[in-house]
């Protein structure tokens, strides 16, 4: 488990330091990595979301049982952050920061290391995981950035912002083509699929690219408290969640793993585009990944046999 986990870390501390070296060397221009993020932000991680809900192999797995316990724990864990938002004693925008650092996931490390521990069985338990949790997560955030982001809209507007958000709409749709049972036409899968995988590399590029040293002193708390949500609570309340459901092992271990992974490059993404604290958000994500190779392998570890 600390081997898989290793490995599917490592690639992304690398990109991230490459966006960091890119920006203070090769590509200095703002206007790039500006105009990179919108591209991430609008065609790619979409492109992302869509192909993997679409296409997600679910077979004969416990998809209700595993769609409850994911979604329940996401929601409690959520609603605590928002009810600690007075004790952290933050500005909005950060406080939109903590709040994605401490629920998102990122699905490329998750699928990796649920391969690796099971196989077939375990990729089809994380497309679960992705179009369980992908749509709640990023419907959440879009609400949090409503109420405390720069702007203010009315509910009819929050209602707007969800109906016209890319990575919520691309949900919607992956979950729809999934539920029609046809799929992607011809051609059009594969061209998703490529767009997609070119989010990942994108993006942590542009976290490399955002990161900011000088301020990574007043990061501590925010970080702590991001952290203590995505590697002690979310866990917690996963485990938690899983009892009434009746989750089997192989299930409840890959739901755990999911929970426990460091916040994605999306989280970044996201801050940039609703006006968020996005070097914030760079710095959690940056420090969660690296935290992630003790959090993870502990946090599977502590399950009872």
């Amino acid at each position: 488990m600390v081997a898989l986990t290793v490995g599917a870390l490592v690639p992304v501390v690398l990109l991230i330091a490459l966006g960091y070296g890119l920006k203070r060397s090769l590509v200095r221009a703002e206007g790039f990595w500006s105009e990179a993020e919108r591209l991430g932000y609008r065609v790619l991680l979409p492109s992302l979301f869509l192909h993997g809900l679409a296409t997600a192999d679910i077979g004969e797995l416990p998809v209700g049982a595993l769609a409850g316990a994911l979604v329940a724990a996401t929601l409690a864990v959520a609603a605590l952050i928002i009810a600690c938002k007075p004790l952290l004693r933050l500005q909005d925008d950060a406080f939109t920061s903590v709040f994605q650092g401490g629920i998102r996931f990122n699905n490329y490390i998750g699928v990796t290391i649920a391969s690796g521990l099971y196989g077939t069985e375990g990729v089809a338990l994380a497309a679960v995981c992705n179009a369980v949790v992908v749509p709640t997560v990023n419907v959440l955030c879009v609400l949090v950035f409503a109420r405390y982001g720069s702007a203010r809209p009315s509910l009819r507007g929050v209602l707007a912002q969800l109906a016209a958000n890319p990575l919520v709409l691309a949900c919607a749709g992956g979950i729809l083509l999934q539920a029609l049972g046809p799929g992607l036409p011809p051609g059009i899968g594969p061209a998703l699929q490529a767009l997609g995988a070119a989010s990942m590399p994108l993006g942590l590029l542009c976290i490399g690219a955002a990161l900011r040293f000088g301020a990574a002193r007043s990061w501590a708390g925010p970080v702590l408290a991001s952290s203590a949500a995505k590697f002690a609570l979310m866990p917690a309340a996963t485990f938690l969640a899983a009892q009434p459901f009746g989750l089997g092992s192989d299930a409840l271990v890959v739901a755990v793993l999911f929970q426990t992974l460091p916040t994605a490059s999306s989280a970044y993404l996201m801050a940039r585009q609703l006006s968020g604290d996005a070097p914030l958000m760079a710095g959690i994500t940056a420090a969660q990944i690296l935290l992630g190779l003790a959090a993870v392998p502990l946090a599977v570890a502590l399950l009872p046999a």
